[in-house]
Formats: C-alpha cells, structure tokens, sequence
C-alpha cells in the first residue's frame, strides 16, 4: 500500500478533511512506482511544497498496460453491455456530486483556481459530462447495409480496447471527465497521466473508480513527468488510441511518437490564440462581462482563452474603458483562492508566472501599452494583475504566441471584412467569439471564421452535446457531443453473402 496524505480545510469557503493516495493506480490497487520516484506538488498561492507524490515511469506504464489489456479481454470491452457501462459512468457522476466540496477543495490548493469557481463551474461541468455519457453507453450501434438481395453488409462500432490519456494542469478534474466519459462509454480501457503539478483530483478520482464499482484494470492512473510516462504512453505498441490536452509543441511530440511506434490514432487539443470580436451595435456591458470572463477566468490559463480582443472603432474607446476597469477590479481582489471575496488567484507555478511576465516585457520591449496591470502581485505566491494592452500590432509577440495567462490586447477595426481577416490571421483555430446584437451579422461572422467553437454574445460555454476542438494547429478531432464517441470507436464493416456465387 502507498501512502496517503491528508490535508485539513480550515477556511471560509471550505471546512473538512480531504485524503488522497500518493500512489500510481494499476490493476484496482494503490502500488508504489517500480523504480521509487517522487515529484514535489507545490501550493501556487504561497509556493510552498504541500506534499510529495509518486513519479511512475515507462516500467509503471508496461504494468497499467498489461492490467488494461486483460481488463479488456475478461470484464470490459464486448464483456460489459452498454447498460453496465451507463450505470457506472452514472455512480461516477453520483460520488462526484456528494463529493463536490472535498473536489472543488483540493482543485483550488492545487491549481490556485478560486473555491467557488471550481464547484460551481469545473465540478458542475465534470458532473455534466460523466452524465451525458453515461446516457450514451447503452445507444451505440451500428448499421445495416442493404446493397442486393444477395447480400446484406453489417457496418460496427467498436471500441480500441487500451487508450492512453494525458491531461495537463490547467482544470484537471474537467479535463479527466472529457476524456475519460466517452472512452468507458464506449468499451474502453484506460491509462491515464494526469499533470505531475496537478495531480490531487486525479488520484482522489481513482477511489471514486473503485467506489463505483468499475472491475480493476479498466481505469489505470499513472502519474509521472512528461518524459517519463507521457512519452511511454504516446510509443506504447499496445495502446491503441492517445489522446492528449496541452501545447502545440508537446502534441507534435506525441503525434510523432505514436506514429513511429504503432500508427495508433491519436486525437489532440492544444493551444489557442482566440479572437473575440466586439461590434459597435453589441449590448457594451454584456460584452465587457463575457471578454473578462473569456480571458481572465482561470487567471488566464485557458486554451480557449480569448486573447485578442477586436473592437468596432465607435465603441472603442468606451470598451477599453470598462474592460480596464474589470481587470482592475479582479487584480484588487487577487488572494487566497478560499478566503471570501477572492476572485483572482495564482498563476500555476514559477515557470508560469515568469512565462507571463517575459510576454509582458515583450510587448513593452515592442512598443505596445500596458494601459493596466503588467505586474506581479504581493511578495507571496505567483500573482498576476490582469493585463490589458494597447497600442498592438499585429506582428507583435504578444500578438501571435499563446500566453496562458491574464494578458489581453485590445485592437481597434473599422469594417466586418476587416476583422475577419485580422482575426483569422494565426496558426490557431481553437474558439473565438462574436458580440452583436445583429443576429444575421453574428452568424455571418461566426461562419467566416476559422475556430472549432464560435460562440455569439457570450464565451466560455461548455455544453457536453456539442463537439469541441480545433482548427489549424489547436489540434486534430473532437471532445464531446457524439463526434467523441466516434472518436472512441473504429468501424467494422461485415459482408453477409446470402446467395451470390461463384
């Protein structure tokens, strides 16, 4: 048995005790790494070691494997019928409902993510989505193809048997939900890395597995470094499908991988570089809202963040006025993600919050305008004040590259074409996000771009029916809605001769 760590919450949001093993997650069973190693997890908002967990390796993986594979061939995959599979899925949403609290907990100590915050939007969304999933195990089917009387063709949905998963730091326990739901739907197994910075949910997810009921070896949990384990999963032989969150240049990295071991699938959600667009007959307040919120939420550590911001020249001046004022307001109120009134925590971790700041040395190097923020916050922990920039070309760093953090520019336009072509004008494609109250104009736009998901007059809205992903390089297939059921599954077509001859 590995060993456990406990943490105590004593504070506004949250009081109780969670525990969580700090262990690797093979086989149903909690297990020390073969070789013994360790990673630090250190709390963002005072950069202090909270505790130390396990750090597996590619030997750790072989095992995950190994327990997977015979999970598929004797309890899982074609031995588990879709109603099995929905009522689980659907335990798993359960225990993650009565759980909320201690969840939403320890996402906030370990990402710096505000307490309510994760309940009531990364818990509610993860609670969705195992649910709507779990409505999908028991209605995957297949296709009869009636081509002659002679013959009848059988077309077959089925599973890959072992997937690998990697999910990265920025909303761990939302991003396991979207990977992991669709996969058990559909028969699979797993082996999933959950960020070494990240990994409390992870592994608290692990006894809600067994909780519910799921026969051992089909959810398997490694932790570990990117090098180690990520990069054991993506050149495993026999893991069949990868699936993977996070930068562009690590899922280069695995799509190479997995093609010079297997040519397995994989499917790939990464950076983004998300346009909002602000036309100067949208309801001002409304759009001001959801731009902080689209890219100050979550302190700017969302890929869909929507870095960009365009403004229609008559309004322009009154935007930037209100914006500056929102990330104002949300730095003023920067601290403890669980102390009352904190709407602003910390960037992940040193390496992150220096990455910011280096773009934000940028810009300025460049000639853009901080017209507020640009600096870090108190001695403590790894803040940030929102960033709003001005004065921003084009061809600017700050312009171009994936920040990751609360650091926005604002541009100025004067025509629909324009912003169109300002806006398509990137290597990403993964959202973007439209405000007029001229629904024709919306739409218009919101075909014109190039994004996987385009939202008109909000941002940020999840919902599990509709498939997510991106364009360009923010990735290749879908999450969610249908198209990741498809994902999960490969087509068999069988031909039932019933009278040709030869």
């Amino acid at each position: 048995m590995s060993p456990t760590y406990t943490h105590q919450f004593n504070t506004a949001a949250y009081k109780g005790a969670a525990t969580i093993n700090t262990g690797l997650f093979i086989d149903g069973e909690w297990v020390a790494p073969v070789e013994g190693g360790e990673i630090e997890v250190i709390n963002p908002a005072t950069g202090a070691v909270i505790t130390k967990v396990s750090a597996g390796t590619k030997a750790d993986v072989d095992k995950a494997v190994a327990a997977a594979k015979k999970a598929f061939k004797t309890t899982w995959g074609s031995k588990a019928p879709g109603a099995l599979r929905a009522k689980l899925i659907g335990k798993l949403a359960d225990l993650l409902e009565k759980n909320v609290d201690e969840f939403a907990a320890l996402e906030s100590l370990n990402i710096g993510k505000v307490f309510a915050h994760a309940k009531h939007m990364d818990l509610a969304i993860s609670i969705t989505i195992l649910r709507y999933f779990a409505g999908w195990a028991d209605k995957i089917h297949g296709t009869t193809i009636e081509s002659t009387d002679a013959k009848v063709g059988l077309v077959q949905r089925e599973p890959y048997g072992v997937c690998g998963q990697i999910t990265p730091w920025n909303g761990p326990i939302a991003m396991i939900a979207m990977k992991v739901a669709p996969a058990l739907a559909t028969g699979n197994v797993i082996v999933l890395k959950p960020s070494e910075i990240t990994p409390f949910t992870a592994l608290r997810f692990a006894d809600l597995v067994v909780e519910a009921g799921f026969p051992p070896g089909v959810v398997n949990i490694v932790n570990g470094f990117g090098h180690t384990v990520g990069q054991a999963i993506a050149e495993h032989p026999q893991i069949s499908k990868v699936a993977f969150t996070g930068s562009t240049v690590t899922g280069r990295k695995i799509l190479k991988a997995a093609a010079d071991s297997n040519l397995k699938p994989v499917s790939l959600e990464l950076g983004g570089k998300s346009p909002t667009i602000v036309f100067d007959d949208a309801d001002l307040d409304q759009a001001v809202k959801w731009a902080a919120a689209g890219v100050f939420s979550n302190m700017g550590q969302m890929c869909v963040a929507g870095s960009r911001i365009f403004v229609q020249e008559g309004v322009y001046d009154e935007f930037l006025a209100k914006i500056s004022a929102a990330a104002k307001a949300l730095g003023d109120a920067a601290g403890d993600p669980f102390a009352e009134g904190t709407q602003h925590g910390p960037q992940i971790s040193k390496t992150q919050v220096d990455r910011v700041m280096s773009y934000i040395e940028s810009g300025k190097a460049e000639g853009a305008t901080v017209h507020v923020g640009g600096v870090r916050i108190g001695d403590e922990g790894y803040f940030v004040q929102p960033t709003v920039f001005t004065d921003v070309n084009k061809d600017m760093k700050i312009a171009r590259e994936e920040i990751f953090g609360p650091v926005t520019a604002v541009f100025k336009f004067k025509t629909e074409e324009e912003v169109i072509e300002l806006a398509n004008d990137t290597v990403y494609g993964l959202a973007a996000y439209v405000f007029s109250e001229n629904i024709r104009r919306g739409l218009r736009v919101a075909n014109a771009l190039e994004a996987g998901s385009v939202a008109v007059n909000s941002a940020n809205l999840f919902d599990p029916s509709m498939p997510f992903g991106g364009y360009k390089q923010s990735g290749i297939g879908r999450e969610l809605g249908e198209q990741a059921i498809e994902s999960y599954t490969q087509a068999k077509s069988i031909h039932i001769n019933l009278g040709i001859r030869l």
